[in-house]
């Protein structure tokens, strides 16, 4: 039980990660555990628009646990062109840190889950990174461009980032998104592409 106990607690530190994305119509910055909860509840009703058959059990597993490394080696933008390997490096470190809290098994279990998401090897896991991706997306497209604006994001490199993942795993929500993004192109919600990024 203590074991369980720890593990929980330590889960608690995801409201501080701070995410690079404001909730709709809020001044403040998201946070993971957030992100995690609204993910799952858009993958519920969307079950339906999966390219192939899912088990959304499995799916909801996966997107519980898929940014738990973030503890641990913080959020990056899904937008940025850099450091995706070192930040995939520590986030595995994280969870096998913090999964090894838990009894062996149950441990195990939710790494299999994570490595799954992350090799995107199965319909649940791309299903998963469909909704991951999707997720930004909507609340920047709510926020007038958001993130897109404040970090220089531009419409290609959004386009480039999400569609193949989101058209592998959900069609129609690619379709849906598609038609939203060339509207919030005209109406000038992207960023200009700055140097760092």
């Amino acid at each position: 039980m203590q074991q369980i106990v720890d593990f929980i607690l330590e889960l608690d530190k995801l409201k501080s990660v701070t995410r690079k994305v404001r909730p709709h119509g809020l001044a403040r910055y998201e946070n993971t555990a957030e992100h995690s909860w609204q993910i799952v509840m858009l993958a519920l009703p969307l079950e339906h628009c999966a390219r192939e058959p899912i088990n959304i059990d499995r799916v909801i597993r996966m997107l519980l646990v898929h940014d738990i490394g973030e503890i641990d080696a913080g959020d990056i933008i899904v937008f940025a062109e850099r450091g995706w390997e070192e930040q995939k490096a520590a986030e595995r470190r994280s969870v096998q840190r913090i999964f090894g809290l838990l009894p062996d098994d149950t441990g195990s279990l939710l790494l299999e889950l994570w490595q799954e998401f992350e090799e995107s090897r199965t319909a649940e896991a791309r299903f998963a990174h469909a909704i991951d991706r999707a997720m930004p997306v909507l609340l920047n497209l709510a926020n007038n461009g958001g993130s897109w604006r404040e970090n220089g994001i531009r419409y290609e490199r959004v386009v480039a980032r999400i569609a193949p993942e989101i058209e592998a795993g959900c069609p129609a929500l690619w379709n849906y998104l598609d038609d939203q993004l060339q509207e919030a192109r005209r109406a000038g919600w992207f960023g200009m592409e700055r140097a760092s990024q």
